[in-house]
């Protein structure tokens, strides 16, 4: 912190304060009058000193550090950053999903995990979570997914009636609800994570060949499984509801900085056209069997922020931030992710957000945007393209764009095409027999028996019981025998909300 003990107070403007405690007034005992600058100065700063928090993952904190690439992968991308020993400056912003800008770290819910690199060919942003899958694999039902987490229209209170209503009617839910209801439902520490692209990505090397690839960061701070179990949950949301920002923040400022290993999971392009599923959709993982994990890099934090607001909460990430070398893929969820989130930034923030610090690109800019709200970098002309003034012009990269294949056939507003092992519960059951172990599957119906007895419909529970049984037989014959004791036999009555508190299962 810089030593400013010496320095006077000033307004906005560089103008010296007279005083910190007292407005100016006609007299002692008068009223204050409308030209005391500073004081109408604190007080209008103040009365918008808020921007809108982010709809979704609106808590969290974030640090800045460094990627090297320690591994030989170019013959998959020629990607600048990812070339052996490039070394990129990047942001990491951490965050829950459903809860709200003051709500604890501690509730169960997916955890984001966004990296920006600040590259010398402009910002790459990979935006995740720390499940390899989502709830959804089409973005119609985006919105409405959120809207079933947050909170109710009548009472302002969340609701696990309106969550697991949502989820049993979106059979597609259950590979990432068993991640959710499993240990990673509430990480030990942000810092003991490891963080998914989740989505598939499209690699492109100097010779043109193309790649499907997802990104896997490893904590190297154990296996990644470190959590908190439901009562420890319950306590910390109540005695300490920032743990998880609390405990980046210090131990970046002890010198105890966090890492994780870079891992690539490579498809060849021609493999996705038969692979026996389908390799875009985002409620699936590709087995490692398959298709083997390959070390990339390491990512390292040592640098905590000096101005929350400034350096995190404007931090803006989206996934249509592409470097040559590197492109998106067929992922319907990823296509609209790569306008979503900048539309996002733009009402949030402003339409010139990428204007601010934190997401400014570290290489020269030559665009023909101007003018809008916030605008600080200077326009000069000629303002348009195509032009004869010496304006800057496109200039297609050798092996042309990244990021695009073939695509043909009728508009239509249909499911991805079924493959041979595509369906919603198989790889959702895998996680609960051959992953969890005895412990972790008796936590894993704990979480959801107490989730589903704290305020769901009876109509909404046989669908729940039937979803599980789906997933597995016994795990589900299991978790309704739980509900059933939990609320003694007795329905809850429809419609029945349930707030969160740390008194009960937190989300």
């Amino acid at each position: 912190m810089a030593d400013k003990t010496n320095a006077p107070t000033t307004t906005d403007s560089g103008i010296r304060v007279q005083s910190e405690e007292h407005s100016l007034t006609v007299g002692n005992d008068g009223p204050i009058v409308l030209h005391d600058h500073y004081l109408i100065e604190q007080m209008a700063n103040f009365n918008r000193e808020r921007i809108p928090e982010r709809q979704p993952h609106a808590k969290g904190s974030g640090a800045f550090g460094h990627f090297e690439t320690t591994g030989d992968v170019s013959k998959y991308t020629k990607a600048k950053l990812f070339q052996k020993g490039a070394k990129t400056d990047v942001a990491m912003r951490f965050s829950t999903v459903a809860g709200e800008r003051g709500s604890p770290d501690t509730w169960r819910d997916p955890r984001g995990f966004a990296v920006k690199f600040y590259t010398e060919d402009g910002n790459f942003d990979m935006v995740g979570n720390n499940t390899p899958i989502f709830f959804v694999r089409d973005p119609i039902k985006f919105q409405q997914f959120i809207r079933s987490q947050k909170r109710r229209a009548d009472n302002g209170l969340r609701d696990h009636d309106m969550m697991w209503d949502f989820w049993t009617l979106s059979p597609e839910s259950a590979h990432q609800v068993t991640y959710l209801m499993g240990d990673r439902g509430v990480p030990k520490t942000w810092r003991e994570m490891n963080g998914y692209s989740s989505h598939t990505y499209m690699l492109v090397n100097e010779e043109g060949e193309k790649f499907w690839v997802k990104f896997h960061f490893h904590t190297d701070l154990g296996d990644g499984n470190a959590h908190l179990t439901q009562p420890e949950a319950v306590e910390k949301a109540g005695s300490d509801p920032d743990f998880h920002r609390s405990d980046l923040f210090n131990a970046i400022h002890q010198g105890d900085f966090p890492s994780w290993t870079l891992k690539w999971q490579i498809m060849p392009y021609e493999d996705a056209k038969t692979y026996r599923i389908n390799p875009f959709d985002l409620t699936k993982v590709w087995p490692h069997d398959d298709y083997p994990l390959i070390e990339v890099g390491k990512l390292v934090l040592d640098r905590n922020p000096t101005d929350f607001h400034t350096e995190i909460e404007q931090l803006a990430f989206e996934p249509n931030n592409m470097v040559p070398g590197t492109g998106l893929s067929p992922d319907k969820m990823l296509l609209a992710r790569g306008f979503a989130y900048a539309d996002a930034h733009r009402a949030r923030l402003g339409v010139n957000y990428k204007q601010i610090p934190v997401n400014k690109p570290v290489c020269p800019v030559h665009a023909y945007t101007k003018d809008g709200a916030m605008r600080v970098e200077k326009a000069a002309d000629p303002v348009y393209a195509p032009n004869s003034y010496g304006g800057p012009s496109a200039q297609p990269l050798p092996g042309g764009e990244a990021g695009l294949w073939h695509a043909d056939g009728d508009m239509v507003r249909q499911a991805y095409t079924l493959r041979e092992d595509d369906d919603d519960w198989s790889q959702a059951g895998a996680l609960v027999r051959d992953v969890m172990d005895d412990d972790a599957r008796e936590r894993f119906v704990s979480n959801v028996a107490g989730h589903l007895a704290a305020g769901v419909s009876e109509k909404v529970l046989l669908r729940a019981f039937e979803y599980w049984r789906n997933v597995d037989q016994q795990i589900g014959e299991r978790i309704e025998k739980s509900v059933r004791d939990m609320i003694g036999g007795k329905s809850n009555a429809p419609g029945m909300a349930s707030a969160q508190s740390i008194s009960e299962p937190a989300e």
